[in-house]
Parts: structure tokens; C-alpha cells; sequence
């Protein structure tokens, strides 16, 4: 009697710790499977999507759409953070074309919506009206930073808000122009806010003021820095070098190192942008520090590894390394992979700035155009891009080479650029999903493995 109640509690336990067994596997398979995209770049602005279980090709029928949800004009990517899709946009019955040069005057609304992921039903909006005076007067240029409880966007004419991301509710609000006497830079606000602990760190424009930190939660200035002669578009990034965190800005005068706690400057290595276009975010490699921009301009930095410093090691090499524009190039191994305003992908030695290869196959294969675009974002062994065309791909990048896997249509270019239809937006990858707009619509493509 005894040896069968020993067996019977044995039978118990085993059970018992085949159930603990699936809940834990469970919990940690979403713990690896599923992650948000709350601002640009991703969770750690890297553009690094670090999500398995994802299909290797597209199915035969085409990428599998979950929803579609009508939406207005833009070049601001949506961000994807607890359940929901933040997207911001613009409303106008007028005909919004100018040349890419020229200022002309539009009124309209600027409209931030928030949607449910699952669905793509709306579930707040807040709007507000607002005259655009830019070129490529489409809509907002950068993706919502949701954080804490609250969503921040930052409109092309430099509406800055804070929100309520569960209510939509208004914490705070500014006008950048307004309060730091400064004029909406050519192709309107585009550099991505930063948050950094208590702060949310802004590139301004005005005189000492090219960059200020705001207290996140209420909005009030703790520090503002630097005189630039225009702002550019180039979000900031912070880095350790040097045994010191640094707040890293490229601007049209130069890139720049300030402390991210009090914006004092540590150092400039100067810098000459053509038509104050500078958009990429610098990026590293050990202590080597590249940035690029139109037209044909471009530097590399070393970093000093005692205190922070830098060096030049060579700039403007026209014939060798990148000018991003459009597309922020990926850095891995000291080899990087980016896109040439010429519209090549290119395949680059960073310490040489040598192009080892090129390709214009992620576009239409063909000759390449002016600005081609194609966003870049690294997933386990492989990358994904989406490009100008509304296309989705799954390739390869080596120091070898492009080599594609697999590509499919999901979205319709909508924007009118250098003579061609596009779509200029950088997609969310979240949850084993994308999330795609245009100036028509935003699209939620299922990615998600259908293998056990």
C-alpha cells in the first residue's frame, strides 16, 4: 500500500513539473519572441530586431497583411510599444508639391493617432492645426518615443508633445521655434528625440541652443547647447569613450561631443555639410566614430580611450566610403552596409573607407536613382529591408556581398520624389510583425513563423 501511494505522489510530482516545465517554456519562448519598437531604431536605436521564429520566406500568395488603417501624409515611422501603434500625420486639401529646394506655405492639421496592434481600430487622436512652410511638405518626419507612460512626438514645424500614452491626455507642449527663436530647418523637424533617463534631449536650433534637454515628465529645460548654422536632421546618440558618457551630435559645422548630464562640450571635430543636410546618426566601432551626409561629405573620427577626445583620420574621401541621405547604414564588425545618395548599396571597409562591393539590387536592379532608399534592420543571421518600392526583403550582407533571399510587395509608393513615386517611411518591427505606412494607409504584415 504504501510503495503505490509513493508511486502515486511520484506520478503527481512528474506532472506538477511537466506543467512548470510548459509555463516557464512558454514564458520564456515570448520572452525571446516578442518585442516592442518604441521609438526610431528600435528598443536600443539600433536597428537591430532581436526576435526569432520568423518565416524564412514570404508565402507563395504574398507577405500575409493583418490589417490596413486609412491615415494621412507622412515620412514619420510608426512606433509599436504595449499593444498599441503610435503614427503621426498630416491632413491638408491642398496639393502639397514643391520643388526640393523651395519653401512654399500649406495649411492643414498635424494629427497623432494611436491604434490597437491587433486590430488597427483607432483608439485616441489628438490634432492640431499648423501652416507648413518646407520642402517636402507631406507630413511629420519623426517616429513617436513612447516611454514611461508617455508618447512623445515631434511635428516638421516643431510641435513638440508629451502624452498620455493609455488617455492621449496632453502632459506638455512646445514650440521650438517659437521659444527658442529659431526657424524650421528646409525639410522640416527630423531628428528623433532622444530619451536619456529623466531626459528627453531635442535638436533645437537658435543661438546656443542647437540642442536642449527637457525634464520628460514636465517639460521645463535643464540645459540647452551649442550654435549651429542650421540644425540639420541628424538624431543624437550617446556613447562611453573616453571613461565618460557623451552625448553625440552631427551638425551641419561639425559632429560634436557634449556631457549628456550638462551640455558642456568635450570636442568638435569640424565638419562642412552642403545644404545643411546631415541626417544619419554617427555611428561606432571600437573608437572609430563615422558620419556622412550630402553631398559626397563625409568623416572618420577616432576616439580617444583616456579621456574625451577625438581625432580626424580623413574627411570628404568622395571616390570612397558613403553620403547617407535617406537611410541611416548599418555597422557591424567594422565593415559597413549603407546607402550612397548616388542610390548604391554599398559594401564598406570602415577604417579605410574603401567600397568593397555595391549592388542596386535591393531597389529595382536596375540603374540607380538619385536618394534610392531602402531601410536596413539586422535579425538574427540575416537582414530585412524595406524598400522605396513598398517592397519587403529578406537578404544577406557580408563583406562578400548582397544576396537576397526573398522579396515581396505590401504598400504602394505614394510620395512624389526626384521625378518617381515612393515611400520614405521607416517601418516598426515588433512582435513578429512590421508595421508600414504611406501617405495613404498603415499596414500591419504578419512575419510570424507558421512551424511549431
Amino acid at each position: 500500500m504504501a510503495t503505490l501511494r509513493r508511486k502515486s505522489l511520484m506520478r503527481c510530482a512528474c506532472v506538477v513539473m511537466r506543467c512548470v516545465c510548459v509555463v516557464l517554456a512558454a514564458a520564456i519562448g515570448t520572452s525571446l519572441h516578442a518585442e516592442d519598437w518604441p521609438q526610431w531604431m528600435g528598443t536600443h536605436r539600433d536597428n537591430v530586431w532581436r526576435e526569432s521564429g520568423l518565416i524564412e520566406n514570404f508565402p507563395d500568395d504574398g507577405a500575409k497583411i493583418l490589417w490596413r488603417t486609412p491615415i494621412a501624409g507622412g515620412y514619420a515611422g510608426p512606433s509599436v510599444a504595449g499593444g498599441r501603434v503610435y503614427v503621426t500625420d498630416y491632413v491638408t486639401k491642398e496639393d502639397v508639391k514643391v520643388d526640393n529646394f523651395d519653401r512654399k506655405q500649406f495649411s492643414g492639421t498635424e494629427r497623432v493617432l494611436c491604434l490597437d496592434e491587433a486590430s488597427g481600430n483607432e483608439i485616441w487622436k489628438h490634432e492640431y492645426p499648423v501652416t507648413y512652410s518646407m520642402s517636402y511638405p507631406a507630413g511629420p518626419r519623426c517616429t513617436p518615443n513612447v516611454n514611461d507612460g508617455s508618447v512623445y512626438t515631434l511635428g516638421a514645424e516643431g510641435h513638440l508633445y508629451c502624452f498620455n500614452a493609455k488617455r492621449g491626455s496632453v502632459i506638455w507642449s512646445k514650440h521650438l521655434p517659437t521659444e527658442y527663436k529659431t526657424k524650421t530647418p528646409l525639410w522640416g523637424y527630423a531628428a528623433h528625440p532622444l530619451i536619456d533617463g529623466e531626459k528627453l534631449i531635442c535638436v533645437v536650433g537658435g543661438p546656443g541652443s542647437h540642442v536642449v534637454a527637457f525634464n520628460k515628465h514636465t517639460g521645463a529645460q535643464l540645459w540647452r547647447s551649442l550654435t549651429s548654422s542650421e540644425q540639420g536632421y541628424s538624431p543624437p546618440i550617446i556613447i562611453q569613450a573616453g571613461g565618460e558618457r557623451q552625448l553625440i551630435l552631427f551638425h551641419p559645422d561639425g559632429v560634436t561631443s557634449v556631457d549628456p548630464e550638462t551640455g558642456q562640450e568635450y570636442w568638435t571635430a569640424e565638419y562642412e555639410a552642403s545644404n545643411g543636410s546631415v541626417i544619419m546618426t554617427p555611428v561606432r566601432s571600437g573608437n572609430l566614430l563615422f558620419a556622412g551626409g550630402f553631398s559626397k561629405k563625409n568623416i572618420l573620427i577616432q576616439l580617444a580611450s583616456d579621456k574625451p577626445a577625438a581625432t580626424v583620420l580623413w574627411r570628404d574621401e568622395v571616390k570612397t566610403a558613403i553620403s547617407p541621405v535617406n537611410v541611416q547604414p548599418f555597422l557591424e564588425q567594422d565593415f559597413l552596409y549603407g546607402f550612397d545618395q548616388n542610390g548604391k548599396l554599398y559594401g564598406v571597409e570602415l577604417k579605410t573607407g574603401r567600397r568593397v562591393w555595391e549592388s542596386t539590387a535591393p531597389l529595382d536592379g536596375k540603374r540607380p536613382v538619385n536618394s534610392g532608399t531602402a531601410f536596413i534592420v539586422k535579425q538574427g543571421k540575416r537582414f530585412w529591408m524595406f524598400n522605396e518600392l513598398g517592397e519587403l526583403i529578406i537578404a544577406k550582407l557580408t563583406p562578400e556581398g548582397y544576396s537576397e533571399i526573398d522579396r515581396a510587395k505590401v504598400i504602394q509608393p505614394s510620395n512624389l520624389a526626384m521625378g518617381r513615386r515612393v515611400v520614405w517611411a521607416a517601418p516598426a518591427w515588433a512582435n513578429q510583425k512590421v508595421f508600414l505606412r504611406n501617405d495613404h494607409e498603415c499596414v500591419c504584415v504578419d512575419l510570424k513563423s507558421a512551424a511549431k
